[in-house]
This record gives structure tokens, C-alpha cells and sequence, in this order.
């Protein structure tokens, strides 16, 4: 998956719509999807294709049956940031890298505290200056992926 240019993370996705429009987002990033088990839906769910629309046939992806085989997979893991509403650390600060990898969390739960302890310095957020918890995770991902490829595409 070297040709890509982001490997986004989606640990333990809840709303298959999400992750189609996610998958969605993938494509037209140049960014591979990964999936990490167990899902809120079956990969073959009609509302999960129906929200990528025919786009998934063209999306570079793969499963993982947890995250310790996911994080087996990651070369260098310095690249890999962790999307969370618990840092104070923007993603502009960052300077992103072809082949990075963004995790993200479950919709209800966002990730665990076990796996932003592996990397604290690596924890990012999307500001958020309005009354809100939290950004819909498949905006969360659009976004993340558009700074990258304004960064790296259009600087």
C-alpha cells in the first residue's frame, strides 16, 4: 500500500454508513482504508456500499481482527497519529507525510485509552471552537484527509 498516500484507521466502526462515505473519502484521497474488528455491521451491508456508492470497487482496503494485528502492520510508527477529543494538539501542527497513518476510534467511544497511551505525543484533535463534544467521524475523516492533501498536493 506504499502508492497510497494516507492509511486511515477506523477501530471498531459502528454505522456502516460512515464507513461507506468514509471508504468514499478514501478513494478520492488516494488513501487506503483499514478496519479493524469487531464492526457494528457486516462488510457486505447494503447501506455501507449504498453511502460509498460505486466507489468501493475502487477502494484499496483491509481487515484486521484486532489492533494489536493492525499495529503489527504499521512500519514505522512514529507515523502514526492517533484522532482523539482528549489533545490539545491540532492536526495543523502537524506535518504530514505521504503513508502516514490516522487512527481513529469507535463513533460512540472514540479510542480506548490503552491504545492513545502507546504514543501520547501522537494523540491530535480537530479544534473544535463551537459547543460540541465531537465532529461525525466520517467529517472527522474528510478533514484530516483534506489538510494532508492540502499540505502535500497544493502547499
Amino acid at each position: 500500500m506504499t502508492d497510497q498516500l494516507f492509511n486511515i484507521v477506523l477501530v471498531e466502526p459502528e454505522i456502516p454508513n460512515n464507513t461507506g462515505n468514509i471508504g468514499r473519502t478514501c478513494v478520492g484521497t488516494n488513501s487506503a482504508l483499514h478496519l479493524v474488528e469487531p464492526f457494528g455491521f457486516e462488510i457486505n451491508d447494503k447501506q455501507l456500499r449504498r453511502a460509498g456508492l460505486d466507489y468501493w470497487g475502487d477502494l484499496t482496503w483491509k481487515t484486521y481482527k484486532d489492533f494489536d494485528q493492525l499495529w503489527q502492520q504499521i512500519p514505522d510508527k512514529t507515523r502514526a497519529f492517533f484522532m482523539t477529543t482528549k489533545s490539545q494538539k491540532p492536526i495543523y501542527s502537524l506535518n504530514f507525510q505521504k503513508g502516514d497513518w490516522f487512527i481513529f476510534g469507535k463513533e460512540t467511544k472514540g479510542l480506548n485509552s490503552d491504545i492513545l497511551s502507546l504514543q501520547p505525543e501522537n494523540n491530535m484533535t480537530l479544534p473544535m471552537p463551537g459547543p460540541i463534544r465531537s465532529y461525525n467521524l466520517a467529517n472527522s475523516v474528510a478533514i484530516t484527509a483534506m489538510e494532508g492533501v492540502r499540505q502535500l498536493l497544493h502547499a
